[in-house]
């Protein structure tokens, strides 16, 4: 059995090397001055969130009003999940790292369509800018790994007997993300003022009110709306299914960018909490690419298939990855960092639940350890 490493989160540093860093930000720097444009949201920013706005209203209106059979419910709700998924990739993301916009009104906007679609920015923001792109597959301190012994998603995670199963149930769990923001998790989290070992601000009054409006508008519209037109059961039975189909969706794609064998999971120092890496190239090792020559996959998930751009320059918008990643692989080609690249989102699916049935059998029959790597050919 393996067990938590023994340091507090809060122990965790990085050493301080610029030289990875300064490299890459002249480069980046130079991309945008010479082109004279904001590192930020531009009018494809713009388009694409009155498409998805448009998509998930008019997908919800069919649902709700016009869908009059099984067939035509069920249509109907895959595009609801569809536009549930396009609004948290696109817009959610890029508001809550404030890129969407250089207009914070704006990003505050686009933050807050995560309680319109049943979490909680206030918490994300937390949990995913402070957490997660910090201490990034840090077991103890990164709180996307964490599932409650449920799943292994570490190397350094204990083992129990029922993940040796965990590559083939793996995907009913990650159905229920969304549930578990609506339901559970989110109010946990708001309520403890906790999420695992780390202690949240305390919310101010304003926060407050907006958690616990956002549920309730998301619930009045999602729930109780639709049962004034049908039956509680029918009501219920598509807004789980709805729930089902996005929690899959966003639980794989955010899997595919870190937990799989190609990524490293390393640890601190026990006694003195540094890590060895510095942050930068930390994000790197720890993070994959997939898809990027895929312009479909790149527009539905937001840019979230450069990862590794979004890691290390997460205040710049999405649309900007694609020609910044030349630069980031060049900074790595340079600095003997290993880019990590999957190049379709097959093959980094296949990937995953690889590791996850490598991470499923008893440790020292894995042949593998924390921070293991294997080369992948650069697709480029």
């Amino acid at each position: 059995f393996q067990h938590e490493r023994p340091y507090e989160m809060k122990r965790i540093s990085f050493p301080v090397r610029v030289g990875f860093r300064q490299r890459l930000n002249q480069r980046v720097d130079q991309y945008f001055d010479q082109r004279g444009i904001p590192r930020t949201g531009d009018w494809r920013v713009f388009l694409k969130t009155g498409i998805i706005l448009t998509w998930l209203a008019g997908s919800y209106i069919l649902l709700v009003l016009f869908a009059n059979s099984l067939a035509a419910g069920i249509g109907a709700a895959l595009a609801v999940a569809v536009g549930v998924v396009l609004v948290g990739f696109n817009l959610m993301h890029d508001g809550a790292h404030g890129s969407y916009s250089a207009n914070k009104t704006m990003n505050r906007m686009a933050a807050w369509t995560l309680d319109l679609i049943g979490g909680s920015q206030i918490l994300w923001r937390q949990k995913h800018n402070i957490l997660h792109h910090t201490y990034t597959n840090i077991e103890g301190a990164d709180d996307d790994l964490d599932t409650s012994g449920l799943l292994r998603l570490s190397p350094d995670q204990a083992w129990r007997p029922w993940h040796r199963f965990q590559h083939i149930y793996a995907p009913v769990l990650y159905s229920f993300l969304t549930l578990n923001w609506v339901f559970h998790g989110d109010f946990r989290k708001f309520l403890t003022g906790r999420i695992g070992t780390y202690k949240l601000r305390k919310p101010s009054v304003r926060e407050t009110l907006s958690f616990f409006s956002g549920k309730g508008l998301y619930v009045g519209y999602a729930l109780v709306l639709p049962l004034l037109f049908h039956d509680l059961l029918v009501v219920l039975a598509f807004f789980i299914f709805i729930h089902l189909v996005s929690g899959l969706i966003f639980s794989l794609v955010f899997q595919l960018a870190h937990t799989v064998e190609d990524n490293s999971f390393p640890g601190a120092d026990p006694k003195t909490g540094v890590m060895e890496a510095e942050w930068s190239i930390h994000e790197v090792e720890t993070t994959a690419d997939f898809a990027t020559k895929n312009r479909f996959v790149a527009w539905v998930c937001g840019g979230l298939n450069f990862q590794i751009e979004h890691h290390l320059l997460p205040k710049v918008c999405h649309v900007h990855y694609p020609a910044l990643s030349r630069f980031v692989r060049q900074t790595c080609g340079e600095f003997k960092v290993q880019y990590t690249c999957y190049p379709t989102l097959r093959s980094a699916l296949m990937m995953h639940f690889r590791f996850l049935k490598k991470l499923g059998k008893p440790p020292g029959d894995e042949l593998m350890g924390s921070g293991t790597l294997r080369q992948v050919p650069d697709p480029y």
